[in-house]
């Protein structure tokens, strides 16, 4: 069989990711289970895993990777760094026609690079299979929880991006004394399972969205609401899956029922901008909006979550949302909505979501990297090759040319 070199490529976008798309572990595991592929790693001083971690697993560590067929990172490779003719993978931010990324896409296109994104990556029925979503999840329930007790001084809880990995993070969690809050979940996704097993390790009971609505609890509870709880019809308050999906616009919010018992809100939903927003900066102005805390992990500005006019960082993960000035203010004054809106939450446990994903990659990526593509699980994901753009791909023509 052909001798297969990938190269992991040191992350130069600044400001750099610690992340990894394949851990030190992963690779042994590849090198052993697939004797014709050898892998090596670009020294990094920044990554999550050090390169000694890498060595003392037998990978080599190598600066030039000009002689890698395949080369793998996690975010967008700087353009001047792109070697020509090469396959890549990594997460371009080009598919939804991003400007500050068409240099990129140009390039791409001119050195006739093979470029899978990892948000392409899908099965035959276009569910993707790979992604950070479920650590963006874990962290962003964890943040919201956070953010809770510093609003109302109830607790301490050390950042997550302090925390070493995932248990040291739910160590924190045992200081979490919670008084009898409501806390309600939008998303059925990889983001919202995430959601799940930390207010799972929080143990803290799900209920339906009729109890949510109806019951009164001695405990903290949350409901998980999907679109047929969250948005009805126009007109006639109706609800059909397949026509929400076709045609969001059709719709209107119903929400509001929920926000007059709600104490913290998590944001977890894919959000089409056709669909109504969960609520509008008017409805928060109600006497009986009750949501004071919003950890919005989709992160879209503008988009459902109207209260998230900007995204946070992991440095500083909180700002308000003052209601009676309709501005950002302190995130923890009396009058202001606390968000959390970190756009890169996976950063916070780069180690555990290097994992996870690397994982994800070995067992359902690169079988069709390494072997026969037979379920066109790479042609699918490409966006563009030798030069042009691939069907699928077709309608970033004016953006990409």
């Amino acid at each position: 069989m052909t001798k297969l070199k990938i190269g992991v490529l040191r992350e130069e976008k600044s400001p750099p990711d610690k992340r990894v798309p394949l851990t030190p572990l992963i690779c042994a595991e590849l090198i052993r289970k697939y004797p014709h592929i050898e892998i090596v790693v670009q020294p990094s001083k920044i990554r999550c895993y050090e390169d000694a971690e890498y060595t003392a697993f037998g990978v080599q560590l190598q600066e030039d990777l000009s002689d890698c067929e395949i080369l793998m990172g996690v975010k967008e490779v700087p353009k001047e760094l792109l070697q020509p003719n090469k396959k890549y993978f990594f997460f371009s931010h080009t598919i939804k026609k991003q400007s500050h990324n068409q240099k990129l896409m140009k390039t791409l296109i001119e050195k006739k690079i093979q470029m899978i994104d990892y948000e392409t990556l899908t099965d035959k029925n276009h569910n993707r299979i790979i992604g950070f979503g479920r650590y963006a999840g874990i962290v962003g329930a964890y943040n919201g929880i956070l953010g809770y007790g510093k609003k109302y001084d109830l607790f301490q809880l050390r950042p997550a991006n302090i925390c070493r990995d995932r248990a040291e993070m739910e160590d924190e969690l045992k200081r979490v004394k919670l008084p009898n809050v409501k806390i309600a979940l939008t998303g059925g996704g990889r983001v919202a399972n995430g959601v799940i097993e930390t207010l799972s390790a929080l143990r803290i009971r799900k209920v339906t969205p009729e109890e949510f609505l109806m019951g009164s609890f001695r405990e903290p509870v949350y409901c998980q609401l999907n679109p047929r709880d969250y948005v009805q019809r126009k007109g006639d308050h109706n609800f059909d899956l397949q026509d929400f999906f076709g045609h969001p616009e059709h719709f209107e919010s119903a929400f509001a029922k929920y926000a007059k018992v709600t104490d913290i809100y998590i944001s977890a939903h894919y959000w089409d901008p056709r669909a109504p927003r969960m609520f509008e900066l008017s409805d928060m102005k109600a006497t009986d909006f009750h949501i004071s805390v919003i950890a919005d992990i989709t992160c879209d500005v503008p988009g459902s979550v109207p209260s998230t006019i900007r995204s946070s960082s992991i440095d500083k993960p909180f700002y308000g949302y003052n209601i009676l000035q309709d501005k950002e203010d302190l995130p923890f004054n009396k009058d202001t909505v606390c968000i959390m809106a970190v756009d890169n939450l996976p950063c916070e446990l780069p180690r555990d979501a290097s994992d996870d994903f690397g994982k994800d990659l070995m067992e359902r990526v690169l079988p069709s990297i390494i072997g026969e593509d037979t379920d066109g699980v790479i042609e699918r994901a490409s966006i563009c090759k030798d030069g042009k753009l691939m069907k699928d791909f077709e309608y970033l023509s004016d953006y990409a040319y």
